[in-house]
């Protein structure tokens, strides 16, 4: 059974950004894998199993840096692996499916209510792109009766800057959009710079929009708090192991109009959408478990995924002992 017309488009939409936000990201692949559950039309609990990988890495495939993504889609996966008879296996995913959107919502919630704590009365506060925590944390604190004002960039090249502005001037705050190029210029009048995260390193590094790592640099130049607020789940167990994480490059398109990538046809356009910046620039991160220094990341990472990292640490050693002591062949 191929994945259904509805799961296809979400993926679609997905990779064309039409769903955007890593948390927004997350929660519509949990989405989409409790949408094939119940499409699922056969009797065979093997089948489904293979059916449901296979939408897995459809999702998987979309945004490859966006770390909320296969984790949310692993949380599903996980428990309807677990299940013994089919029936069980389809409940199982789409009570998963729900359980990850709740957690994530609530998520978003605390770490408003936690990262309000942060910001003074009368803060000017910088954000960039479109970060539901970051956000939460910024119209938490307003509603809390602190008076701020808030400087949201651009974001170029996709703008994602504009629905931050329509959301906080929607909740009542003063906001002013400005170029990503401009925010060293702004930077002597602001007092905290809150951004969100695609994911988390093992190293407290954040990978987040492109243009973050800049941000970061003049915030530390001028000794501005440079705080990032992000959900657990968008740290990345795979760096434990050392494995890296992978920077998207999307379309020229979306740097350069068609018809001048067409006229000059020597043209090299390159269009990173993430860039890393360096736990040195970041002053905490603000998660729903509370507010901790960048290098405590690992914590974060050991205590959600222990289990999971052990067993793939004792598969990596295996591996490297079978490849070093070759099984003597009888």
């Amino acid at each position: 059974m191929e994945p259904p017309a509805e799961v296809v488009k979400i993926a679609e939409y997905i990779r064309e950004m039409k769903i955007r936000g890593a948390g927004r990201i997350a929660r519509a692949a949990a989405h989409a894998l409790k949408l094939a559950a119940i499409a699922y039309k056969g009797h065979d609990l093997g089948e489904y199993l293979e059916y449901m990988e296979r939408v897995a890495q459809l999702l998987k495939s979309t945004r490859p840096t966006a770390v909320s993504l296969p984790n949310a889609v692993n949380y599903v996966m996980m428990r309807v692996k677990s299940a013994r008879t089919l029936r069980d296996a389809i409940a199982t995913a789409v009570r998963a499916a729900d359980e990850f959107t709740s957690l994530s919502l609530k998520a978003v919630e605390t770490i408003g209510r936690i990262g309000a704590g942060l910001l003074e009365d009368g803060d000017v506060v910088l954000t960039h792109c479109n970060s539901s925590a970051a956000l939460s944390v910024i119209k938490t604190a307003f509603k809390e009766g602190k008076k701020l004002r808030v400087y949201a960039t651009e974001t170029r090249p996709r703008f994602q800057g504009l629905i931050s502005y329509r959301e906080l001037t929607q909740a009542g705050i003063p906001t002013t959009l400005i170029p990503d190029s401009a925010v060293r210029f702004f930077m002597k009048e602001v007092d905290k710079v809150i951004v969100g995260a695609d994911a988390v390193a093992a190293n407290g590094a954040v990978v987040n929009k492109v243009g973050t790592s800049m941000i970061a640099l003049a915030a530390h130049e001028a000794r501005v708090r440079f705080y990032v607020a992000a959900e657990t789940y968008k740290f990345s167990p795979a760096t434990v192991l050392g494995e890296l994480v992978t920077i998207e490059e999307r379309d020229p398109k979306e740097v350069v109009p068609p018809n001048v990538l067409a006229s000059s046809p020597r043209l090299r356009v390159r269009n990173p959408a993430f860039d890393v910046t360096p736990p040195e620039y970041i002053d905490a991160i603000i998660t729903e478990r509370g507010v901790i220094p960048p290098k405590a990341a690992i914590l974060v990472l050991k205590e959600e995924y222990g289990r999971m990292l052990e067993e793939e640490l004792m598969r990596i050693t295996l591996d490297i002992e079978d490849s070093i002591y070759p099984a003597q062949l009888p």
